[in-house]
C-alpha cells in the first residue's frame, strides 16, 4: 500500500505498524515524534497503530544541542 511519508509517496506492506515503519527506515532507536493525519501518536502506541492506505505520516527527529 502507499502512504505519504514526509510529503512523498512510500510503498509499505499492509498491516505495517509505526514501529515497523521506523525499523525499516532505521529510525527505531532515535528520539522522534510521529504524526499521522495531523495527529501526534504517543510513542507507547507505535507498536499498536497500524498504518492505512494514503495515511499522511510526518516523522520529526529531535535534535539536541545548543546551550548557554
Amino acid at each position: 500500500m502507499i502512504i505519504i511519508l514526509n510529503g512523498e509517496d512510500k510503498q509499505v506492506d499492509s498491516d505495517t505498524s509505526i514501529e515497523q515503519l521506523l525499523q525499516v527506515l532505521d529510525l527505531g532507536d532515535k528520539r522522534l515524534a510521529v504524526e499521522i493525519n495531523q495527529q501526534i501518536i504517543p510513542r507507547g502506541e507505535f507498536n499498536q497503530y497500524t498504518l492505512q492506505e494514503r495515511d499522511k505520516v510526518e516523522i520529526v527527529q529531535a535534535i539536541g544541542g545548543g546551550g548557554w
